[in-house]
């Protein structure tokens, strides 16, 4: 016995514990997404980057002939103009972009982390206090994502556990003592609570989409491309709302679009949590799958401390 408990001991002393174990396979898993979405990204999107460059080369040096101008001088003057772009100079008339609502909007992308980059400050005590302002006001932003989630999950956990007791009490009156007791222990599936977010997600980007289809003149999926990139706060900047000269004089789309903005991201970060409790299911899996090979590969965390939404929704959550 006492051979085979040190050999235990030795053995399991080896190899990390479950929650390292399962963040290096996460990582493994993540490297590995991002080498074949780059794979998949570079197929579909290199040929047409090759293809712009020869487009704006020839374009180039048909102008230069025409208007006998030399490409060096051209060029010159379109890096002028690339510097230019960012003090909020456009080639067509746009809206301005730093009085007070272009302003706001801008901190807006910026606690937010969307970030779209059609505005940043060209001063350079502009660009030190953003460092500290974006410091304090992201903080404080992620923080107010994470109390709205807790909130959404209770709500959603409350209205689950009364749709399945009023399904339960209908279906089994005359076990009213037992079904009480099993309601009393029976939690929400996460797959429960992913799904509803799914859907929260869903409806508020298409009506989203809906609306800024119109406002902006852009195609329907151009609309639910710009709300996915915007909610999910990526903001790669090749669609922005609210940029048109004419959206100045429409202040309640001006009021819309931010609320919209806060009421996405806060929809979809909540999903984001959601699906990353599934995914941590799913390595929870693979790592028992492991463990059946190797039985003494890993450890439980049973001291391992938790906390944030997803030890929320893990609660609130069977």
């Amino acid at each position: 016995m006492s051979l085979k408990k040190d050999f235990l001991c030795c053995c399991s002393s080896m190899f990390p514990s479950t929650e390292t174990a399962r963040f290096y396979l996460l990582g493994v898993l993540i490297a590995l997404y991002m080498l074949a979405g780059a794979a998949i990204f570079s197929s579909l999107e290199r040929p047409a980057e090759l293809h712009a460059h020869r487009l704006w080369e020839e374009r180039l040096m048909d102008f230069s002939h025409e208007h006998n101008v030399s490409c060096e001088d051209l060029k010159s003057l379109l890096h002028h103009y690339e510097e230019a772009r960012t003090a909020g100079i456009r080639t067509e008339q746009s809206r301005a972009l730093w009085d007070i609502p272009g302003a706001f909007y801008f901190v807006g992308t910026v606690v937010s982390t969307i970030g779209f980059g059609v505005t940043a400050p060209s001063t350079m005590t502009g660009k030190v206090l953003l460092v500290f302002y974006g410091l304090l006001g992201c903080s404080a932003t992620i923080l107010f994502f994470n109390l709205f989630l807790e909130r959404v999950i209770t709500l959603l956990s409350l209205l689950i556990l009364w749709c399945h007791s009023k399904r339960t009490r209908h279906g089994r009156l005359e076990c009213r003592g037992s079904e009480s007791d099993r309601n009393e222990e029976w939690k929400p599936s996460v797959y429960q609570v992913t799904l509803v977010l799914f859907v929260a997600v869903v409806v508020v980007a298409f009506g989203a989409a809906s609306l800024y289809s119109t406002m902006e003149g852009w195609t329907y999926l151009e609309s639910l491309y710009f709300c996915f990139v915007a909610f999910s706060t990526v903001g790669f900047g090749d669609f922005v709302s609210g940029q048109r000269e004419h959206h100045e004089d429409t202040q309640v789309y001006q009021v819309a679009n931010c609320l919209l903005m806060l009421l996405g991201v806060c929809c979809t970060y909540s999903l984001f949590n959601a699906i990353s409790l599934i995914i941590k299911q799913g390595l929870n899996w693979m790592l028992r799958a492991l463990a059946k090979i190797q039985p003494c590969a890993y450890t439980a965390g049973a001291n391992s401390v938790q906390f944030g939404p997803q030890h929320s929704l893990a609660l609130l959550c069977s």
